[in-house]
């Protein structure tokens, strides 16, 4: 799921961002008169004496003295997306991607159309909708699902035959099922009562309310007894008993190990009007979570349980879902004049009575089943494919506002099929659809199902690089939720962080826009550790800080130690090996530590299981004038503490007053350390990081000091506050 730009931003994260800016900012005009006065040169003038921390200094490589970024346009706090910095054409530097701001009393210009770059070229293709010649998966679940849409009632009533394999060694006596509509039903569910009703800006309407009834619950292959009398909600998470999103349903007896069972159930769902993923806008409709759709249960050892046993839990305002792979064979009754987009393929053109038509799809392989329909939708086809990518096809379902737009959305959807089947592995699946609700339906927007995503509601005539990055941020789903699938219940970041990471990348290498991470780092205010239930999280948004923008800065930050080759081997070997098996994120360390040779333990240690952020501060800094054998000379002091996690080699500059700069690394390890220097003036300043090089770093307004505050700087500081603000008065969409 993609996290959209705030409507509004907090006043602790504008304060937070003009003071970081502010700082960064008198940084640069002390790096400039630096570069205007360096004396730096061969024959080093300053001599540092052996005392207390120097054995922790080795040399540094030298560094060019650039300037801090500028503060881009603001998307508001932890919304899972990056902040762009676009890369000007030839000359590497970096700008703002948005509009900068317009004059005073007059509107900000319209974002900049994205570069006019193709797609990689198509090699020709012939994609064979059929299923799969041999599984990918283990195949636990298979689904043979009937429903008719009533357009008029905005009801689904629909007949699930669902099929269980029993993948344990434990027979099993009982089956739960996710009700997820259910969530709907009353302002006392689970996901309301934690959601407020709301889901990123998108909001409930009053009175509209979903639902869904299971009338029957019938055991097939003899005696067909029926189930549904014994049946109950339950509540492992909260034990609120106003949730009725998690079923269970006893057997008459136990299913053996590797033993299947069949049941049918016939329900009706009365879909809200949407505001989060399932509902429906007008004529619009997306169905996603619509069935009855079984737990799942885990063998010993899967996801590291020492027994095995079912994941049970509710549905929950921060969380999303996880589901067992297998067969869907679906049958969907409309209208007409609806087109229908949904997961898979058709097996055959659609039956039509001049009033209704029943169109039939088939999907394996997949976790999950979605649809949706308008009969507004228009519609484009293109096959594609590459060395990486064997041929798909690639349709969309546009709203009309935006049929003008159908090149950018293809475009889009082919590099991000292309790139991410080229770095990590191949999409297997014969079609991707890609679905643009009208703009009252953005409820439904920035979604990913299996082989189907959702972008954002047509509201804009001519959207920004939004556009692209919510379908490659949804295409990266289909790996990191698609085929790895996670359990986003209980470790959300393995879907939500690895696919903010490849987006940011994606967006790079095709739209020339790199993510402003001095900037993302800058929101982590609450840091929390990554492998938690995704409700434990205080709210939405500290969810999103978290999962999203913290958990993409960890990834981005083990790149930096590796370096961007290494970092695409772990990410490949990570999702070759786990593809279509539910790993949990010891199976990624596992993977790092192999392609790496070495361990990660304390990185994730401190940043994955752990809450922490970098956080190196200078201390002090003392100066003191000495006279030796009538030599004058100033012995400096400068304290360094480590605040919060340690990282490999920490960069730190000392500047003299002479214009002299000595660059030293910092192991960073300990948590203070005193270091002295000998030199013939004394030192002017201190600055840990001064390239800002280390990811995770978040409170950069103590990683520098000057020795004195002087006049000229003071007013330059209050300068630098000043044009933070006005920046942010003109880029913040407030």
């Amino acid at each position: 799921m993609k996290n959209r730009l705030h409507a509004s931003i907090t006043s602790w994260g504008a304060v937070l961002i003009a003071a970081c800016g502010a700082v960064l900012l008198t940084h640069t005009l002390l790096l400039a008169d630096e570069t205007a006065g360096d004396k730096r040169n061969t024959a080093w003038a300053v001599a540092a004496d052996s005392g207390t921390g120097l054995p922790m200094l080795r040399p540094a490589a030298s560094h060019s003295v650039t300037a801090a970024p500028a503060s881009p346009a603001a998307r508001g706090p932890a919304d899972g997306s990056s902040t762009g910095l676009a890369l000007s054409a030839g000359s590497g530097e970096a700008r703002p991607a948005a509009a900068r701001a317009a004059p005073a009393g007059e509107a900000p210009p319209a974002p900049a159309a994205p570069p006019a770059t193709p797609a990689p070229p198509s090699l020709p293709a012939k994609p064979a909708e059929k299923p799969a010649p041999k599984p990918l998966s283990g195949r636990i679940v298979e689904y043979h699902l009937t429903a008719e849409y009533d357009a008029t009632g905005k009801m689904i009533t629909g007949t699930s035959s669902i099929t269980w394999t029993n993948p344990g060694s434990l027979p099993v006596s009982e089956l739960y099922f996710h009700l997820y509509p259910n969530a709907f039903e009353s302002k006392k569910s689970t996901f309301m009562r934690e959601s407020g009703g709301k889901l990123r800006s998108d909001v409930s309407k009053e009175g509209s309310f979903g639902s869904m009834t299971v009338s029957s619950i019938k055991l097939m292959g003899g005696s067909e007894a029926e189930l549904s009398g014994a049946s109950e909600y339950v509540q492992p998470d909260d034990g609120n008993k106003d949730d009725r999103t998690l079923l269970r349903v006893p057997l008459p007896k136990p299913v053996e190990p590797g033993a299947k069972i069949t049941l049918q159930t016939d329900f009706t769902v009365k879909l809200p009007q949407v505001f989060a993923r399932m509902g429906y806008a007008g004529d619009f409709v997306m169905a996603g979570q619509w069935f009855p759709k079984i737990a799942v249960y885990e063998p010993q050892g899967t996801r590291g349980r020492t027994d095995e046993g079912w994941n049970l839990h509710q549905y929950h305002g921060n969380s999303e879902f996880y589901a067992d792979f297998g067969i869907f064979d679906v049958k969907l009754k409309l209208p007409a004049d609806y087109k229908v987009a949904a997961t898979g393929f058709p097996t055959k053109p659609p039956v039509d009575d001049g009033a209704t038509k029943i169109h039939t799809f088939y999907a394996d392989d997949v976790h999950d089943f979605a649809w949706s329909a308008s009969p507004h939708f228009v519609y484009y086809e293109e096959p594609y494919a590459t060395p990486h990518l064997p041929g798909v096809r690639i349709k969309l379902y546009l709203d009309p506002k935006h049929e003008h737009l159908k090149a950018r959305y293809m475009t889009a959807a082919k590099k991000a099929l292309a790139r991410y089947s080229e770095w990590y592995g191949t999409y297997p699946y014969s079609t991707l659809s890609v679905v643009v609700p009208p703009e009252d339906g953005n409820g439904a927007g920035g979604m990913e199902y299996p082989t189907l995503i959702t972008a954002w509601g047509a509201g804009e005539e001519n959207p920004s690089l939004e556009l692209e990055r919510v379908v490659v941020h949804e295409i990266g789903h289909q790996f990191f939720y698609g085929m790895v699938a996670s359990n986003e219940f209980e470790e959300a970041w393995l879907d939500e962080g690895f696919t903010s990471y490849i987006e940011d990348r994606l967006m790079e290498a095709e739209y020339g826009v790199r993510p402003n991470l001095l900037v993302e780092s800058s929101y982590i205010t609450s840091p929390e550790a990554l492998k938690k239930n995704a409700w434990s999280y205080d709210g939405h948004s500290h969810y999103a800080e978290n999962v999203y923008t913290r958990a993409k800065l960890v990834l981005k930050a083990m790149e930096r130690q590796t370096g961007p080759e290494t970092m695409n081997k772990i990410m490949r070997t990570y999702f070759q090996r786990w593809k279509f098996k539910h790993p949990t994120t010891a199976d990624f360390q596992l993977a790092a530590e192999d392609v790496t040779k070495t361990s990660w333990q304390s990185f994730f240690d401190q940043y994955v299981y752990g809450d922490s952020m970098v956080d190196y501060a200078v201390g002090s800094i003392s100066t003191r004038k000495l006279t030796e054998n009538g030599q004058t000379y100033y012995e400096n002091s400068v304290v360094l503490r480590r605040q919060g996690g340690s990282v490999q080699g920490v960069p730190v500059r000392f500047h003299f007053t002479d214009g002299t700069r000595l660059d030293k690394t910092w192991e960073g390890g300990d948590s203070e350390v005193l270091i002295k220097l000998n030199h013939t003036s004394p030192l002017a300043w201190v600055s840990i990081d001064p390239q800002y090089t280390i990811v995770l770093e978040n409170k950069r307004i103590n990683s520098f000091m000057k020795t004195e505050v002087d006049p000229q700087l003071s007013v330059r500081w209050n300068l630098s506050v000043l044009k933070i603000l006005e920046i942010l008065s003109g880029w913040i969409a407030w």
